[in-house]
């Protein structure tokens, strides 16, 4: 497979440009936008694996240099090295081409003999599956207390714990969960990236929270009391007399959820905004050009 053609991008695709590609790719396919559609299925593992190699920068190298046998880059490595290396015909044990003996022992290791049988009995070499990638999106909401979720991964349903907290973009792997192993070896991990989408009014500044809230010019001058939303419900502020347009106040533990430590939270931001009267009656006109006079005789 051409891993660049499946993610619909070039060779020279930078980091950026592959991620964007896989997820756009990834969201097309994916199982839960085409029920029962198993060619939509196939195209999804391949967008998989075609990210899986790719978005890895030593994966993305073998894959250049090897193509398809990527995963064998090594051995390949390995095994020209020792052509080079090794004298020829020593004691002229080996007989024949030195580079035919070391290539056919490198690939009866590979693909072959492998499994007690072949020249020697020698065991193949092991390989570690590839890994499967999955996005889960969430709303903010969903993040502030943890909470397991189900999820149906290529037929499988795996359950797992979604922390509190947790950020936008970050990575789940459940180890064990991806592609199968080569000659034995153990399978691939699942990784699911998290995608939080703020539905609310609130800003994120990591742990933190922003909001701005409207006072009237009557509370700003001669201060009280004041409801304000918080994420998980509400709380009671004393506006100070004479307080400003822009003052910002501190609610400390009311921001969000510290990922995996248990009770500790950001804190809340609020900025106030005085919202200046309108439509004034004459009779508060002629009250406000007192004061005027009163403030500058």
């Amino acid at each position: 497979m051409d891993y660049y053609k499946i993610l619909g991008i070039d060779k020279s695709a930078t980091e950026a440009d592959i991620k964007k590609a896989y997820r756009k790719m990834a969201r097309k396919y994916h199982p839960d936008v085409n029920p029962d559609d198993k060619a939509a299925e196939q195209k999804f593992k391949e967008v998989n694996e075609a990210n899986e190699v790719l978005s890895n920068a030593e994966n993305r190298k073998k894959y250049d240099a090897y193509g398809d046998n990527w995963k064998q880059g090594n051995a390949y490595a390995n095994a020209g090295q020792q052509r080079y290396q090794r004298p020829p015909n020593q004691g002229g044990s080996r007989g024949g081409n030195s580079f035919e003996n070391d290539y056919s022992d490198f690939f009866e290791n590979m693909f072959g003999g492998a499994a007690g049988g072949g020249r020697g009995g020698r065991g193949g070499v092991k390989f570690k599956g590839a890994d499967l990638f999955a996005e889960l999106d969430l709303d903010l909401k969903e993040v502030y207390t943890t909470h397991k979720r189900e999820l149906t991964v290529n037929g499988k349903n795996i359950r797992i714990t979604i922390p509190a907290g947790i950020k936008d973009e970050q990575v789940i792997k459940i180890p064990g969960y991806g592609g199968d192993g080569l000659n034995g070896g153990p399978k691939g991990d699942l990784q699911i990236q998290i995608n939080v989408h703020n539905n609310t009014k609130f800003k994120i500044d990591n742990n933190d929270l922003h909001n701005t809230v409207e006072i009237d010019l009557y509370k700003a001058i001669l201060g009280g009391d004041l409801i304000v939303d918080t994420f998980d419900g509400k709380a009671k502020l004393k506006v100070a007399p004479e307080t400003q347009n822009g003052t910002k106040v501190k609610l400390k533990g009311k921001g969000l959820p510290v990922y995996k430590k248990e009770g500790e939270f950001g804190d809340l931001y609020i900025t106030y905004n005085i919202a200046l009267p309108t439509n004034l009656t004459e009779k508060e006109k002629e009250l406000f050009t007192e004061l005027s006079k009163l403030r500058n005789p």
